[in-house]
């Protein structure tokens, strides 16, 4: 039985007792920005650009969307000028891409959010998921996606985080890290696994996401430590991941060090 990670992914964040929250959505600000870029209509509005057919994953899920709303991102603005678009019948074929994880994206270039919505409580100044499934604010029943590519379960949100990179969409980005860092429950096996699809599918100068897996892993390392999991992956090797990892307790280890031997200098 894979071992669980039953601390949320950023400590710091932790709520205490449930109460009666004053909550603003996330997606007013973002919203505001995707309006700022858009000539045409604003969100939400009554749009009148041509509608685009998009033909998503190995089933060939069929989506809409107008296309001043998909051209926001600078991925599919060039694509629709491209050799993915077939311009008679407007329509772009993506096979590589979960319908599960596009339907997300078009739900948030459109209302400037995702389910579950990020909400803010003003009264303690922390971030939300909206129908949480702990009663604080943590967890999602959404939390994973099984993904065709990988053969297995993945970590929602840094699906759409990698998404949101390809399609140039940093905000969905910083969004999608945020809702990452509210999750709570999952198993060794699926956060090592995404470890791995994260640093697959980010650059090495965008290590945000890579970094959070990071201190997940060092802030735990005793659960890891104890997991066959962890000790298969390591010696399969064959990631980045791996490496990052010494560096970062590496750099811990130093840290403390130096911190010692101010107060008592002394060597190790």
């Amino acid at each position: 039985m894979a071992t669980m990670f039953k601390r949320s992914f950023r400590s710091r964040d932790r709520a205490g007792k449930t109460v009666k929250a004053s909550k603003r959505s996330y997606r007013e600000e973002v919203k505001l920005k995707m309006q700022q870029k858009m000539e045409s209509p604003p969100v939400g509005s009554t749009l009148t650009s041509p509608i685009i057919t998009l033909v998503v994953g190995r089933e060939a899920r069929l989506f809409a969307c107008h296309e001043d709303v998909l051209s926001l991102s600078p991925f599919f603005a060039a694509a629709l000028k491209g050799q993915f678009y077939e311009s008679t019948s407007k329509k772009v074929v993506l096979p590589d891409e979960e319908p599960e994880v596009f339907s997300s994206v078009l739900e948030y270039l459109y209302k400037g959010d995702y389910y579950p919505r990020l909400l803010h409580d003003k009264r303690r100044n922390t971030w939300q998921l909206e129908d949480a499934s702990d009663g604080s604010g943590r967890g999602s029943v959404e939390s994973t996606v099984y993904h065709n590519g990988v053969g297995g379960v993945l970590l929602k949100d840094s699906v759409i985080y990698c998404t949101a990179e390809k399609f140039g969409l940093d905000e969905l980005k910083r969004l999608a890290l945020r809702k990452q860092g509210l999750q709570i429950g999952i198993s060794v096996d699926v956060i090592l696994r995404t470890a791995r699809y994260a640093y697959e599918n980010t650059p090495d100068q965008d290590a945000k996401l890579r970094a959070h897996f990071l201190a997940l892993i060092i802030r735990s390392r005793k659960i890891f430590k104890r997991s066959g999991t962890m000790q298969n992956e390591m010696e399969i090797g064959g990631s980045k991941l791996f490496f990052d990892l010494f560096t970062a307790m590496s750099n811990h280890i130093d840290d403390i060090v130096e911190m010692t031997n101010n107060r008592s200098p002394k060597t190790i």
